[in-house]
């Protein structure tokens, strides 16, 4: 089998740098980077409200896109809902906290 000419090379370069410029964030979408960034705060948003005895964290959902936080699921008291939404706010990189919790 034969090696693929320069010429060939830089158009199969070409095609793959033109269809990951596709790949750019756009309103409905995340670039990758952004994908890891919240995957990162989910993860902190997550950890902060396990570690917290105030909250009944196994029953909260964290779903983060482009730094807002959605917070779902369910708690005993309006306290612990309270509790979870103040603490998504103080992990870095939140930028909105949209607090869905409801109260069994």
């Amino acid at each position: 089998m034969t090696q693929p000419s320069l010429k060939h090379r830089l158009a199969a370069t070409s095609l793959l740098v033109a269809a990951l410029a596709g790949c750019a964030a756009t309103p409905t979408r995340e670039s990758s980077g952004e994908y890891f960034d919240d995957t990162s705060i989910t993860a902190r948003v997550k950890t902060s409200l396990l570690a917290n005895k105030d909250v009944s964290a196994a029953e909260v959902n964290v779903e983060t896109f482009k730094g807002r936080v959605q917070l779902s699921g369910f708690v005993k008291t309006p306290d612990q809902r309270r509790r979870a939404g103040e603490i998504a706010r103080s992990v870095k990189g939140v930028n909105e906290v949209v607090n869905d919790i409801l109260i069994r």
